[in-house]
């Protein structure tokens, strides 16, 4: 069987997710029957790629230099085949203004968004309120920032030195309704979820992340026509973008005003005990293991 080097961890503000996503991932694929090392992703990356000298990546790294090309263009260099989207797609994903370019020229409708510096977030509203603030790279729901309707002035975050989250923002107009999300694999495109955030209308980190956090209904109860609408998207967005393995696309549905949109397409989706794909993925009837076994199936080099 296959020896996988399991990536996990790094440096971003996403390295708690990304350490449980390798430790699920991980145990998944010994279960599965691959031979598997676990590294912790550190500046000797290289040295212990070449120590290892797996046959596969599988790349459980979340946010900057795990899901924005950078770790794949390392593994290209290395020769060593790997999990999830390429160096293009990885990148494109993760920019937030040039991935909505790219669904919208494919037909997908996206909200109403300018890309801005934080500090001109930070003097004036981008949009009327209510609208969204986010950093172009980061996910997770890192950064997010709210501003309601009838807000007098920005949120004042945006101006502190402390800010870590970079200096590239995005103003999104808010869609108000029902927190939608579908996955693909391949060809394959999965059934949706629709999220409720216990502690309120923001999907954010907590609700994401912390067990309870939030009620999944699987599948969404939404009308036909919207549900095979947000199917239809999230695999044009798959292929738009030039995604391999599993992608999931999150979108947002007012149903008062009919109104549906994407919000992003996600590279490199979570892999824990609540995490959504592996939710939709069971839903399927597929295990955790032959997911994460499938995903290594499918790795290579130039994605």
């Amino acid at each position: 069987m296959k020896h996988v080097a399991v990536l996990m961890g790094g440096q971003s503000a996403e390295r708690p997710v990304s350490l449980a996503s390798g430790k699920a991932c991980a145990d998944g694929l010994e279960e599965a029957g691959y031979r598997v090392t676990r590294i912790d992703v550190a500046e000797d990356l290289v040295d212990k790629l070449k120590s290892v000298r797996p046959e596969v990546a599988f790349n459980a790294l979340h946010g900057p230099m795990g899901e924005d090309g950078s770790i794949q263009g390392l593994l290209e260099f290395l020769g060593i085949p790997y999990t999830h989207s390429g160096v293009m797609a990885s990148a494109l994903a993760m920019d937030k203004g040039r991935a909505k370019a790219v669904l919208a020229a494919a037909g997908i409708p996206v909200a109403e968004h300018v890309t801005c510096t934080r500090f001109e977030a930070a003097q004036r509203h981008m949009l009327p309120p209510p609208y969204v603030l986010k950093p172009v790279a980061e996910g997770s729901s890192f950064g997010v920032l709210i501003v309601r309707e009838g807000a007098n002035r920005p949120p004042d975050e945006l101006s502190g030195d402390e800010w870590p989250y970079g200096d590239a923002m995005m103003a999104e107009k808010f869609v108000d309704g029902l927190e939608l999300t579908c996955g693909a694999f391949g060809d394959t495109v999965y059934d949706i979820i629709e999220i409720e955030p216990v502690s309120g209308a923001f999907y954010g980190f907590e609700a994401k992340y912390a067990p309870g956090g939030s009620n999944h209904t699987l599948p969404a109860r939404i009308k036909p026509n919207i549900y095979q609408d947000i199917q239809k998207y999230t695999l044009l967005a798959h292929r738009a973008l030039g995604c391999r393995g599993v992608s999931r696309a999150d979108f947002r549905y007012d149903p008062e005003k009919d109104e549906l949109v994407c919000l992003e397409v996600n590279t490199q989706p979570g892999m824990t005990e609540t995490s959504l794909v592996p939710e939709m993925a069971a839903y399927a009837g597929v295990s955790f293991s032959a997911l994460v076994a499938a995903l290594v199936e499918d790795a290579s080099c130039r994605r």
